[in-house]
């Protein structure tokens, strides 16, 4: 790994992981290093992380990635937000949209002018202030105007793994066929030195990626690093998944229902709709889950329904030796956030960041790990945040939610929410302010206190700052297409 020869890196597994960490590295890294993609068409792909968050749109543009031709080629939509339907109690329904408030300053964020407001009388949700969440519940989308909506996408998670594939090829990266027999490990260091196909083709690399998925063919089976349970906090441990005709015109959000022992996500696509279950099977029989969920999907099912089987929580060590496990093969914390496809792209753009050309990794190990363990904790932390918060006693599942102990740093965040209205993102996390806000005020959580700046307006100039940004958020709304008429002209799917 020293000189001016390519580092050897070998990519064990395909699907989103494996694609997205060969793009990447070729595409960055170009001649620095030799990338090998090893998989095997007998080997299924989850293939069910079909949503993502505005962080896509960043790692698009780092590898210089056309959205249009993306959009087309895997018949992308537009994602504005999620819709929570009966997570705080039965009949509620709140959306988490990825905008920003424009009231703010530095002492204080929006949501202090906005309780300020509502104390004295201005009555409108705190999503009416923000284009993205109004745009979301109108069903409207538009890339024009200023300032631009932030948004992500769903997508066709296997025509993506294919677009991302040829891209790579294209690159440099070179995919073999085949099984993996046996991992071979340098006998004194313990490092992994080569995979053994079935084949007899013994691939050889100074770097390896296990992109394995649950199986952990490498970080887990062949190193033997450990597994930290989680699921005290997030008990989901299964989902069942299938496809059905699209029935109308897709909504630019997610919808993630709650049920008695989970919840059930929808997926619009161009072509398609993506649906599941996600359950606990303390609380609900696998086969009880999967007819729950076709009772409840519209249109044609064009898939058999496919059950996947998880445990949420992570590796101990996420890079160990010279072997960094992205995707499956690190963790899994449930696809509620749709942070699953996020988790892959920072892992592999922080592995570029700190990529060992000089063959000591050490440091480097250290430093990549403290930051995967900080950005997968924060985001355990908001997907508990979901459950924790809810009023629904209506079942055995909801009421152990309820009362279940939380991280200590969740338990910070909601005191001082609780307390003062006080939500923060800090260096390294994931989720914005106004991501913890619409979750918490949306299951009900409302602040006994604000900070008091706001209160030196007066009711007329606060109501009226108020009222003038609801009314021009509204009128951009009006003017924008319906986000199906926009992806047609856009990028219709080819």
């Amino acid at each position: 790994m020293t000189g001016g020869q390519p580092v050897r890196v070998v990519i064990a597994g395909g699907g989103t992981a494996g694609w997205i960490s060969a793009c990447a590295l070729s595409r960055q890294l170009g001649r620095l290093v030799e990338v090998t993609l090893v998989e095997s068409d007998a080997i299924p792909t989850i293939g069910v992380g079909e949503a993502t968050i505005p962080t896509a749109r960043s790692f698009h543009e780092y590898l210089r990635i056309d959205e249009r031709l993306f959009m087309s080629a895997t018949g992308a939509t537009f994602k504005l937000g999620i819709r929570f339907d009966d997570w705080g109690a039965l009949g509620d329904s709140y959306m988490h949209s990825f905008g920003t408030f424009e009231m703010r300053n530095w002492v204080a964020e929006f949501q202090h002018f906005w309780l300020e407001g509502r104390d004295r009388g201005a009555v409108h949700p705190i999503g009416a202030y923000c284009l993205e969440h109004e745009a979301a519940l109108a069903g409207k989308f538009t890339t024009a105007g200023k300032p631009n909506l932030n948004y992500a996408y769903h997508l066709d998670a296997g025509r993506y793994a294919a677009f991302l594939r040829a891209i790579a090829e294209r690159d440099g990266a070179r995919r073999v066929e085949g099984r993996i027999a046996t991992v071979e490990q340098h006998p004194e260091t313990g490092e992994i030195a080569a995979l053994l196909l079935e084949s007899g083709d013994r691939i050889e690399g100074d770097l390896f990626i296990d992109c394995t998925g649950f199986r952990a063919l490498l970080i887990g089976k062949t190193l033997g690093v450990g597994y930290e349970d989680w699921s005290h906090w997030l008990p989901t441990d299964g989902a069942w998944a299938v496809q059905t005709e699209a029935t109308e015109q897709p909504p630019p959000y997610t919808i993630a229902a709650a049920h008695e022992a989970g919840w059930q996500w929808r997926i619009p696509l161009q072509h398609r709709t993506g649906n599941g279950l996600v359950f606990a099977s303390d609380y609900l029989e696998i086969e009880e889950a999967r007819e729950k969920l076709l009772e409840n999907i519209a249109g044609e099912a064009v898939s058999d329904p496919r059950l996947i089987r998880f445990e949420t929580g992570r590796r101990e060590t996420m890079w160990s030796k010279n072997c960094v496990s992205l995707g499956l093969s690190s963790g899994f914390i449930e696809p509620l956030e749709s942070t699953s496809i996020h988790l892959i792209m920072s892992g592999v753009t922080r592995l570029i960041q700190l990529f060992p050309f000089g063959g000591e990794m050490q440091s480097l190990r250290r430093r990549w790990n403290a930051l995967a363990d900080y950005e997968l904790e924060h985001v355990r932390d908001f997907v508990i945040l979901h459950y924790h918060l809810t009023k629904r006693a209506d079942s055995e599942f909801w009421r152990s939610r309820a009362a279940m102990d939380i991280p200590a740093t969740l338990k910070a965040r909601l005191e001082n929410f609780t307390e003062h209205a006080q939500a923060w993102q800090d260096a390294h996390e994931l989720f914005r302010t106004e991501s913890w806000l619409y979750v918490m005020l949306g299951q009900g959580l409302m602040p006994r206190h604000w900070h008091r700046l706001a209160g030196l307006m007066d009711d007329k100039r606060l109501i009226e700052i108020l009222v003038q940004q609801r009314d021009a958020i509204s009128s951009r709304v009006a003017e924008m297409p319906a986000h199906g008429q926009f992806i047609a002209s856009y990028a219709a799917e080819r």
